[in-house]
Parts: structure tokens; sequence; C-alpha cells
């Protein structure tokens, strides 16, 4: 029947050619602009939108209208949130990258300013006779969890929910309204302002007296207990994200001698009983400061290791720790010093 009413598919093709001419150009004023309009707006034709009774549009108009008002609309903002968001955190990551890949959690241990008060304030502990009290196994596990917490509450949640309107705005920055570091170094600086609780809303009220509270806490327990605060540090579980992508490393060797040893673990101010019981990548912990105290106290040669792309930084040696352990204990114990004192009797006088 085709072949009889069309002899060549060239008519065929003219024929259809012409009543899509008529559809295209004509079907708007059959089926109305409206409709002509939810039909599908995207013709892949040349069927053009100035037509005022077209049956439908050119699918290149509509991807120029959407270029123009949608997406080229997104990709400005995209820019200026990529100019204002994007770079300033990359630079900050990179920044902190730079300086943490060469000193991994070292900064922590040696560089903290909030940790050095603490271990001050442990060295006067024991100096005025104050009671050790120390992390067993069966509990240091409960109180490790914390500090991602806070990591994930306080320092990621709150701020971004504030950010987004979802939070009050006097939640943009609840970790440091806290932070016992806050208090401890403007202290320092004869500045007693930040020790004021502001009463501006209920939320920054709240949270300053959970501040001077964690502030009186832990001077008070760093007398007693070594590091109190950091155990709960979010820094901390910041850090321990990227430890491996340091060169810098806390590496033990598996010893026969650590099953029935363990002062390593009693030297450790985090309470890391791991390092004593493991070996490899297990010995160093989360927890880990990079201090060096499980090295100094290790009586073994070189069985644990401070390495920097695999280079030997410091490691235990037997001399070295009898040399320390007569100076101090592993829990922090200064020994107490003999001091011998001579009496020289004046000679009798000639008489």
């Amino acid at each position: 029947m085709l072949k009889t009413l069309f002899p060549t598919l060239g008519r065929f093709r003219f024929t259809v050619q012409i009543v899509m001419l008529f559809v295209t150009v004509y079907g708007g004023e059959l089926l109305g602009s409206y409709s002509v309009d939810r039909i599908s707006q995207a013709l892949p034709s040349l069927s053009c939108a100035y037509d005022k009774v077209t049956g439908d549009h050119c699918i290149l108009i509509v991807t120029q209208h959407q270029l123009h008002h949608r997406i080229g609309e997104a990709l400005t903002r995209i820019q200026d949130v990529t100019l204002k968001v994007f770079i300033p955190t990359l630079f900050s990551v990179a920044i902190f990258f730079t300086f943490f890949f060469f000193l991994n959690k070292a900064f922590c241990g040696w560089v903290c300013p909030m940790g050095t008060v603490q271990e001050l304030l442990f060295r006067i502990g024991r100096r005025l006779g104050r009671p050790l009290s120390r992390f067993d196994s069966n509990n240091v596990g409960k109180v490790r969890p914390v500090k991602w917490l806070m990591l994930l509450v306080l320092v990621l949640g709150l701020p971004l929910l504030a950010g987004m309107g979802v939070a009050p705005s006097e939640a943009g920055d609840p970790y440091c309204q806290v932070c016992p570091a806050r208090l401890a170094t403007t202290l320092l600086t004869a500045d007693s302002e930040q020790i004021a609780v502001r009463t501006s809303s209920n939320i920054t009220f709240v949270l300053g007296a959970l501040g001077n509270a964690l502030f009186g806490f832990v001077i008070i327990a760093a007398l007693a207990v070594r590091l109190p605060f950091c155990r709960i540090c979010p820094l901390l579980s910041w850090n321990a994200l990227f430890q491996k992508l340091s060169p810098m490393r806390l590496v033990k060797k598996q010893h026969e001698k650590c099953e029935k040893c363990g002062v390593c673990a009693k030297a450790c101010p985090m309470d890391i009983h791991e390092i004593g019981s493991e070996h490899g990548s297990k010995a160093f912990h989360e927890d880990c400061t990079l201090c060096g105290r499980c090295a100094e106290y290790c009586p073994d040669d070189d069985v644990i290791q401070i390495r920097f792309f695999g280079i030997r930084l410091f490691g235990s040696s037997r001399e070295y720790y009898k040399s320390r352990v007569k100076r101090e204990s592993p829990e922090g114990m200064p020994k107490k010093r003999v001091v011998n004192i001579q009496l020289v009797k004046p000679e009798a006088e000639n008489g």
C-alpha cells in the first residue's frame, strides 16, 4: 500500500515534511499555546519559539534559556561559593597538613600550650604528694569516644547547622566557648575577660558556664591525672584522622619480654595500654601524642622508635632507661635526691 501511494522513499519523506511543517508552524493554533508549552518544549529540530503559533519549541532555544537563566546563574553562585568558601577552606587545610606532615601528632605532645599547662600542673601535683589516678585497660575505653563526639557535635555539627540557619547563630563556635585553652592561655597573658560568663542569650550563658566548669575541672584533675583534657580533646581526634598520612611515626617491634614488662604502658601519659601489648601499626594508637615517653622507658634497645621517613630519630635504649629512671619513675614521680653534705670541723684554736 505504501509503495502504491508513495512510489519512492523520497516522496514519503517529503509528505511527512509537509505535514510536520503545518504541525510545527501552525500546530499551536490548533492546540493552543498553553498546551504547546506543556507538551515538551524540546523538539530536536528547528521549530522556532518566536513563531507565536508554533506546535513546539526547538531544543536549542530551550538549552540557551536554561544556560542563561539557570545554569549560568548557578555557576556564578558556585563561583562565588568557591571563592568565599572552598578556596579559603582549601588553604586552611593545606597549611594544616603542611605542618602536620612533618610532626604528625607531635603537635599535641610537643607544641600544644594546653598540654604543657596540664603537664606542669601534674608535676606540681607530684611534688605536693597528690595521689596518682590512672585509667586502667578496662575503663580507658569509656573515655576515648568522647573526643570523637566533641568533634562531630561541637566542632562540625552545630557550626554547620548554625550556618544553615537551623541552629541559633550563638552556636556558631560552641567548642571555643567550652574549650579550657581559651581560659588558660588568656589568663597566662593576665587577660581575665574570657572568664566572664556572658548573658546575652541562654545558649551563650550555658556554653560559657560549661566552659568555666570544664576549665576548673581540668585544672584540679591535672594535679592527679596526666593530661585529663587531652583524652577528650577534639583536636586529638582531628589529628588522628590524618596520622597515617605523615611519615612521622611511632614504631614498635615485637619483643618476647613485652608481655611481662609493661613499663612503656606505665610511662604513657595517655594510658595507652596497647603500647605494651601490641606492635606494628596497632602500637601507634589514635590517642598517641608522640611524646616519646614509651621509648624513653623501654628497657630494651630500639624496640620502640620514633621515625621520620623510616629514619630513626629516637629509639629505646637500656642505658638511657637506666639513667632516666634514676631521675623520675615511669609514672612521673620524681626520685628523691640525696644531697651529701660534708661538715668541716674547725681546727682547734691554739691556746
